[in-house]
């Protein structure tokens, strides 16, 4: 029986119902991390730690990342007990070898070229980033775990389970966000702690929610674990790649007048493009329980740009003097001189939630019809353009925060250019 046997084919409501809770589990949960900058830029080293406490994250995303492919490979193969037993021991197996992997790259010389010959941090700065990608391994751990339960409950179409999970992780590190300052528990490995147990609150509820629906998958054949770690990796590949895109960026911005300022300005108005713009990339989710039911089917590319469009208000209300001066001020401690220009990326961040909707629905697709290759093109293409567009820009002479919107900007529209390119080849 397929899905659309079971739940139904698409229209508007449908995918508004699966997408909304999508939607605010991926802003929730990205949202955590702007939440716990109040904690980690109140440090000793003020917006500085702040800083290297995310730099610290980027290295370990980027291995998290790796990865990423996981949950679209469960969404295409976990659909029967055995495909889902097998999806749980490739998970299993890539969660012990990157975690190993980001734990020595922590300790060891590695992690000090990373930051301190790399990014150009500081010794007091690079030894918090390092420290941040250390302890960061429970929380890694907590994310690959949650993959297992996460994609029983999306094949189930009860995404509104795993969003009331995020929920409760998204409360309770609000809540850290606001006591841990106030009781004098601030800087980077504070911030973590309000993080990592955010997170493992999540994972106990994921679990929770998602037995019954596990207890009901059929019977039935599966793909063997070296099959579907063949599928994962094409899309793994190319999550690394995005993944290590924020690191590129801050290579040229730090290398940009006033660098110090322009990474400040670069990563204080990204914790609020990034959550809405994982939001829109969710539409990938929807794109694969939703494909096109004929030829021409292009229903679910209009509900993407509706979607984003709707997004970007939030980015477009944070350029606004009076809730802007509150949010990056206030809220995120930016020194006065460099509001403006924090208000004023805000705004030019507005559009690319729509360019990544598109985009979500785009690569979704190609995962639907096991075209992985043609996913892993379009996210080399984000790199490549990412570099030049930055390189370029740079070598221009343009400003730090000009640099990383052209570059944000260019790299999503090659992915979907190289996307489409792809799979009208293949066909």
């Amino acid at each position: 029986m397929t899905d659309e046997d079971r739940y139904g084919g698409y229209t508007p409501m449908r995918a508004a119902r699966f997408y909304v809770p999508l939607l605010l589990q991926a802003f929730s949960q990205s949202l955590t991390y702007p939440l716990v900058g109040a904690i980690a830029s109140r440090g000793i080293f003020g917006v500085d730690e702040l800083t290297a406490f995310t730099q610290g994250q980027i290295a370990m995303f980027f291995l998290g990342a790796i990865g990423g492919g996981l949950v679209t490979t469960g969404m295409v193969f976990a659909r029967t007990r055995a495909g889902y037993a097998a999806f749980r021991t490739l998970n299993a197996g890539m969660m012990c070898a990157l975690i190993a992997v980001q734990i020595v790259c922590a300790l060891g010389p590695i992690g000090h070229w990373v930051f301190a010959t790399l990014f150009k941090l500081p010794v007091h700065l690079a030894t918090i980033a390092q420290q941040t990608m250390l302890f960061g391994a429970v929380m890694q751990a907590s994310f690959f775990l949650r993959n297992v339960p996460l994609v029983a409950l999306f094949n189930a179409r009860a995404s509104a389970e795993a969003n009331w999970a995020t929920v409760v992780r998204i409360a309770a590190t609000f809540a850290c966000s606001l006591t841990f300052p106030w009781i004098g528990w601030t800087g980077a490995n504070w911030a973590l702690v309000a993080l990592t147990g955010g997170v493992m609150l999540e994972l106990t509820l994921t679990w929770l929610f998602a037995r019954k629906y596990v207890r009901a998958l059929p019977e039935g054949d599966s793909t063997p674990v070296r099959q579907q770690f063949a599928f994962t990796l094409p899309l793994s590949f190319g999550s690394a790649l995005l993944a290590f895109s924020p690191v590129v960026i801050a290579i040229f911005v730090g290398r940009s007048a006033n660098a110090t300022d322009m990474l400040g300005v670069h990563y204080v108005t990204l914790g609020i493009a990034n959550p809405v713009s994982f939001a829109a990339l969710r539409m990938q989710t929807v794109a694969i329980q939703f494909p096109p039911e004929y030829p021409g089917d292009r229903r679910t590319l209009a509900f993407a740009i509706v979607a984003g469009l709707l997004l970007g208000l939030l980015p477009f209300l944070l350029a606004l003097p009076g809730p802007g001066s509150w949010y990056y001020g206030t809220c995120q401690n930016v020194p006065p001189h460099m509001l403006g220009t924090a208000l004023l990326v805000s705004g030019l961040y507005a559009f690319i939630e729509t360019i990544h909707a598109v985009r979500g629905r785009i690569e979704g697709l190609a995962a639907w019809h096991k075209r992985p290759r043609a996913v892993m093109a379009g996210q080399i293409a984000y790199f490549v353009t990412l570099t030049l567009s930055a390189a370029g820009l740079l070598a221009l002479g343009a400003p730090g925060w000009a640099i990383a919107v052209g570059a944000i900007y260019a790299a999503p529209l090659a992915t979907i250019a190289a996307v489409y390119a792809a799979l009208k080849v293949g066909r």
